[in-house]
């Protein structure tokens, strides 16, 4: 990804964080040389548009694909275009919601628009534009007659004939809404419609020019449509009739029969009614003339009537009430070409328009089409207010982005990551590395990776719900369960009622795990002693109930005679000396190697505190080494892959910096208690036989490794016994 600039490559500066070479954003060439960096040293390479703390606008204006997610071309074409814009891009560092004239670079294409809204708004030409004063703008427009989407509406055009033309599009062609949401016409529909008022105007235009065509002149239209209308049925009452001639047998069969008015007869007759419509026009015999008014059939008396009016009379002359065949062909021929160019009728929307209608449609076109045109050359200004809003919101939040996305300095500064979604407050501490999560099952597969201690909790507040991760770094999980409740408080200070709905465990700590297989050995020791009690008080139960009815039911059983042969029991109260002697030998022979192997012990002298921490390492040495392994790979990267996020690097979590993202309840430094808690707990015989056992242990290795030997009696040390002293004979 080289730059113009290749031959003399950019000096980036680097910090380490999370153990990752991180870039640092000293000056605005910095970012307008974004592009040179190696995609390899970004942290991250694509992050979602939704679900981050941030603002969505700013990303969906870098988002120019709309795929949803900001990858590192679109952040990179970003970067170059806001420094093209600007005069000075090192006012990128300083991040704020302003533009004036002065900010642009000159030459800037965007510097008359900030000039025409700071006009429009009421500001001075030096002054500066804020957000509201382009977003407030873009609603303004959306209200004013000409907004730039290119749909004009009745309420946009000013005179009568353009907005009747208009209502008539949207009769006809359909509309689409404006920015106000009103029913309008744009310039596809406008020239549609006028398409269609063309084609039916030049098919009026070519009867006009044929004159033999037009025999009644204008009314040969309304006299060849009449003819078309009754055709089909004036051609079957005279075929019936040419049969009826034929043979006279078939005259009943070519007539209604009574079963169909019968059926006709059944119910409410309509003239209309497509069984009426079905037969003849008149009663058939051979020879008969078609008569076109008086005894026909009701279904086409309106019909005929008009073709008589229209067609019969104009060109038959006066006084025709009846058509022959012959007098039908004639008429037919005269109309043909008529008909014909009926059959080539333009297949429109505009149903049975005439030539004046279309005439008026054609000349308000020009004044439909310039209002268009003027709406339309309003949106090169909207384009520039998106341009103008889309460089306020990346000068105050791009380098916000990039201390997201390519380096992670809001996150390792502790100042907020746009993935950290707020705190959440459980089990005596709190964890502020907190992430969205849609699905929580599916984020688990991948973010278990991250050899952490997760919580995912479900988050409720005034009947909304909302899915959070949130990563326990410190302290113990001996009291996290599903189930558990807290309290979370998101980016903007709103508590949510928080409950664990699954938990993925894993070591917070090597102190942690060096105390787990003790409170795994007590836990099993509190488990067999409360099961052994449970059992113990079932027997107790039961024999109390069998005592009690003993007791009860005496009276019958000394009643009762005994049997012949029968020889009582010993009572079971009674002590078995074998038993007895069993038990001794038993606690013995443990006496018995207790003290051997407390011997053994007090025998090892000096090794004595090595042999202690080895007793302890063999004990607590595998879960710490397993948690140390753990805790090395613990990482930010599985957690944020899951939630949409490509990390490029391993983002480890270490003990450092996971002890500032969960931290437990301490009472300040500065703070005292004011009286003994009267409800503290008791030591009683089990903690002083506990601190005797332990001074008698310490006392005995003391004496043992000859500590207190000048302190002792002389019976007492270990110390080699002095001989006594001897006098030497005499000479």
């Amino acid at each position: 990804m080289g730059g113009p600039n290749a031959a003399a490559p950019h000096a980036w500066q680097f910090v380490r964080a999370g153990v990752v070479d991180q870039v640092v954003f000293r000056r605005g060439e910095d970012i307008a040389r974004l592009r040179e960096l190696d995609p390899k040293l970004w942290v991250a390479l694509a992050c979602p548009v939704q679900g981050l703390e941030f603002d969505a606008r700013t990303l969906e204006l870098i988002d120019t694909n709309h795929d949803g997610r900001i990858r590192p071309p679109e952040l990179i074409a970003a970067c170059e275009w806001v420094c093209r814009e600007l005069r000075d891009p090192d006012t990128l560092l300083a991040p704020h919601a302003t533009l004036a004239v002065a900010d642009l670079a000159e030459g800037s294409a965007l510097a008359p628009e900030v000039a025409r809204i700071l006009e429009i708004v009421g500001k001075g030409a030096g002054d500066a534009l804020t957000l509201e004063d382009v977003t407030g703008r873009s609603e303004l427009l959306a209200a004013m007659r000409f907004n730039g989407d290119g749909v004009v509406t009745v309420a946009t055009a000013q005179d009568a004939p353009a907005q009747e033309l208009i209502r008539r599009i949207i009769a006809t062609h359909g509309s689409m809404q404006d920015r106000n949401g009103e029913p309008g016409v744009d310039r596809a529909h406008a020239d549609a419609f006028f398409a269609d008022v063309q084609a039916l105007h030049d098919w009026h235009a070519r009867a006009v020019a044929d004159g033999p065509a037009m025999p009644l002149g204008g009314r040969t239209l309304d006299a060849a449509q009449a003819a078309e209308a009754v055709h089909d049925k004036v051609e079957d009452f005279f075929a019936r009739c040419r049969v009826a001639a034929y043979d006279i047998q078939a005259v009943p069969a070519l007539n209604p029969s009574p079963a169909e008015y019968e059926a006709l007869a059944g119910h409410a007759i309509d003239a209309r009614a497509a069984a009426l419509s079905a037969l003849p026009l008149a009663p058939v015999t051979p020879g008969r003339t078609l008569p076109l008014g008086g005894h026909v059939n009701p279904a086409w008396t309106d019909a005929l009537a008009r073709l008589r009016d229209v067609a019969a009379v104009p060109l038959l002359g006066e006084g025709t009430e009846a058509l022959s065949e012959a007098q039908w062909r004639d008429l037919l021929a005269r109309l043909a070409p008529c008909r014909e160019w009926l059959r080539t009728r333009p297949d429109t929307k505009l149903g049975a328009a005439d030539s004046p209608a279309l005439d008026a449609w054609l000349d308000a076109r020009p004044a439909l089409l310039a209002l268009i045109a003027e709406d339309e050359g309003v949106e090169a200004h909207n384009a520039r207010i998106v341009d103008l809003e889309r460089l306020i919101r990346l000068r105050r939040d791009l380098v916000a982005l990039l201390h997201n996305f390519v380096s992670f300095k809001a996150f390792y500064h502790r100042e907020g990551a746009i993935f950290q979604a707020g705190t959440l407050y459980l089990d005596g501490r709190s964890c502020d590395l907190t992430v969205r999560v849609d699905d929580a099952k599916k984020h688990a597969m991948l973010a278990g990776l991250a050899k952490t201690c997760l919580a995912y909790c479900d988050c409720t507040r005034e009947g909304k719900k909302m899915g959070i991760v949130a990563a326990f770094t410190a302290g113990d999980i001996d009291f996290l369960f599903v189930g558990r409740n807290g309290v979370f408080y998101d980016r903007q200070g709103r508590d949510w009622d928080a409950s664990i709905t699954k938990l993925i465990e894993n070591p917070t700590s090597v102190a942690q795990a060096f105390f787990s297989p003790y409170k795994k050995f007590v836990r099993v020791i509190e488990e067999q002693v409360a099961k052994r009690a449970a059992a113990s008080e079932a027997t107790a139960q039961t024999s109390l109930t069998s005592m009690a009815t003993t007791l009860t039911t005496a009276d019958k059983a000394a009643a009762a005679p005994a049997k012949p042969g029968v020889v009582p029991k010993a009572g079971n109260g009674r002590i078995d000396v074998g038993t007895v002697a069993a038990i001794g030998v038993a606690l013995g022979s443990i006496s018995a190697v207790l003290v051997g192997i407390f011997a053994k012990f007090i025998d090892l002298g000096a090794w004595i505190p090595i042999a202690l921490a080895g007793i302890v390492l063999a004990i607590s040495g595998p879960s710490m080494l397993i948690a140390w392994l753990k805790l090395r790979q613990r990482s930010l990267g599985p957690i944020l892959d899951a939630s949409g996020w490509a990390i490029n690097g391993r983002m480890k979590v270490n003990v450092r910096l996971g002890a500032s993202l969960s931290q437990v309840a301490h009472v300040p430094a500065t703070a005292r208690r004011m009286a003994r808690d009267p409800y503290a707990d008791r030591n009683g015989f089990a903690g002083a036989a506990a601190a005797v056992a332990l001074f008698a242990a310490i006392a005995v290795l003391a004496w043992r490794m000859d500590w207190l030997d000048t302190r002792l009696p002389a019976a007492l040390q270990h110390g080699p016994e002095v001989p006594a002293a001897t006098g030497t004979p005499a000479s």
